[in-house]
């Protein structure tokens, strides 16, 4: 039963975050491009700026507002689904959120107003503050989001009460500020510009092929290739900075990414590759049917050194005393001590016997780091479903070499050649859209499912972070979700697709 409960609750968030992160992408991108065509409106006048500003602003609206209400879905079943794990981090994860909700969506939701029914109620200079207002909001947004989620992947700046059996943040700048949650914030909102700059070319390129509205279209086109190249680019910077705090903070992760059983120096990424399936820690099956590997790079993406050691998955669960690596058995010796110390302070507290009190707080203290494998079972369990994680993220890096491609072609055929007469790459561009989706989801299954067991890195399996509820309410509020965010999807297409099929001129 209590496994059922797990599942579902897994589920039931793992189809909230999907759905929500469906319509983040465009919001966190599109914004900035509305702000970028509304400055060029601003500076030069040409009415047909203000056109493409409004149209585009239009699609943003609706994203955004769909993308508000699964968003606040999710934020409430950390408290219905996961009981045990708000209380244990609440007073640190809870805090980005809070900012939030209180700094960011507020100043965003404000400024939408003035942005959206402004036009002529307010002068060019301040409607434009207040569109690049929304912009920045909704990043802010994605910041603290990603802050806490970050901390959950590396947490830090933090100490555990015991009295109170939660840990309790003592470094503000360390959370805000850790490497991971840095890292995960540029590479989320550079894959987010990505799908709004795809989604603005593909959109525009589909007017060029209907022959319709092709001044708008060739100017959209141009705005939208540019900030697309730009943020391919910063995407692979940023992905690159990713990869690296994952091979130094979530080896095990990294290790799934590749499928890499044996650890190297010198270690290959496999760019192509196909998973053998009767592969697993303990035989000698080779771990691919098919390969193509580039040498070096894995080493180089994961410690920016070609000759750097990359530990396997045998080494990071069976330890590796030649690379200091400490087995999975160990560490789940210093979590069952850690565990059972934190017994023995609350019954010594109890029974008011305050030197060993002091002795199990000191036994705590040493081994806290491990806190979480003390509810592991077996080693093999910190190991997180190798081929999701292993074709996912190679979908994801696929995908983002056809984007910076993709945006390099047509922003050389928009700005030096006649675009309108290479049906091809319109139809690429258009049929691109649904690809940025699909690259932005890979990354997020690369994330989650890549830290699996663990709600909390070493901390807190998700077996422990659950709530103790019947399943079957959470079977029934699953099916609920499904089918309210499917509508939803399916509402905000058709509005969107309708919107389009009216072009820039509708309701104006």
């Amino acid at each position: 039963m209590e496994d059922a409960v797990v599942d579902w609750s897994r589920a039931q968030f793992a189809l909230t975050a999907i759905y929500h992160f469906l319509f983040v992408p465009l919001t966190l991108g599109l914004g900035f491009i509305v702000a970028i065509i509304e400055t060029i409106y601003v500076k030069t006048g040409d009415a047909i700026y203000k056109k493409m500003t409004k149209f585009w602003m239009t699609l943003f609206a609706i994203n955004f507002a769909i993308g508000v209400a699964t968003g606040l879905i999710m934020e409430f079943e950390f408290g219905t689904n996961w009981a045990n794990y708000s209380w244990f981090v609440g007073d640190i994860f809870g805090a980005p959120l809070a900012v939030e909700g209180i700094l960011a969506f507020f100043m965003e939701s404000t400024f939408f107003a003035v942005m959206f029914f402004g036009w002529d109620k307010v002068g060019k200079k301040f409607h434009l503050l207040s569109t690049w207002l929304v912009a920045i909001g909704s990043n802010l947004s994605a910041l603290w989001i990603l802050v806490a989620n970050g901390w959950m992947q590396y947490p830090v700046g933090m100490e555990f009460n015991p009295d109170s059996v939660r840990n309790e943040m003592v470094n503000f700048w360390e959370v805000l500020f850790s490497p991971v949650a840095v890292s995960k914030f540029l590479h989320t909102i550079g894959s987010g510009y990505v799908v709004s700059a795809l989604f603005v070319i593909g959109v525009s390129s589909w007017y060029l092929l209907k022959g319709r509205e092709v001044e708008f279209a060739k100017r959209s086109i141009i705005v939208g290739a540019t900030f697309g190249f730009i943020a391919s680019l910063f995407l692979t910077l940023s992905g690159d900075e990713s990869a690296h705090q994952v091979a130094l903070k979530q080896p095990v992760k990294l290790a799934a990414m590749e499928g890499l059983y044996e650890g190297k120096s010198e270690a290959g990424i496999v760019g192509l590759g196909v998973l053998n399936p009767k592969k697993t820690l303990t035989n000698d099956e080779h771990p691919y049917l098919f390969e193509l590997e580039m040498p070096y790079a894995l080493s180089l993406l994961g410690y920016h050194d070609i000759h750097a050691y990359v530990p396997g998955l045998k080494d990071l669960v069976y330890g590796n005393k030649e690379q200091n690596i400490m087995s999975v058995e160990e560490k789940m010796q210093k979590g069952a001590l850690a565990v059972k110390s934190l017994e023995e302070y609350k019954e010594a507290k109890k029974a008011q016997d305050e030197q060993k009190a002091q002795d199990a707080r000191k036994m705590l203290d040493e081994n806290m780091a491990y806190f979480g494998y003390g509810h592991i079972k077996k080693a093999e369990d910190v190991v997180p479903p190798i081929a999701i994680t292993f074709y996912a993220f190679h979908v994801m890096v696929l995908l983002g070499g056809w984007f910076l491609t993709l945006f390099g072609v047509v922003l050389f055929l928009a700005t030096k050649k006649d675009i309108t007469k290479n049906r091809v790459v319109l139809k690429a561009a258009l049929f691109s859209i649904p690809l940025g989706y699909i690259a932005a989801e890979a990354g997020w299954i690369v994330a989650e499912v890549g830290r699996q067991p663990w709600a909390i890195q070493d901390l807190m399996p998700v077996g422990v972070a659950a709530t103790k509820i019947a399943s079957t309410n959470i079977m029934i509020s699953f099916w609920m979700f499904a089918f309210l965010f499917t509508l939803l999807l399916i509402a905000e297409i058709k509005i969107m697709t309708k919107q389009i099929k009216i072009g820039p001129d509708g309701g104006h």
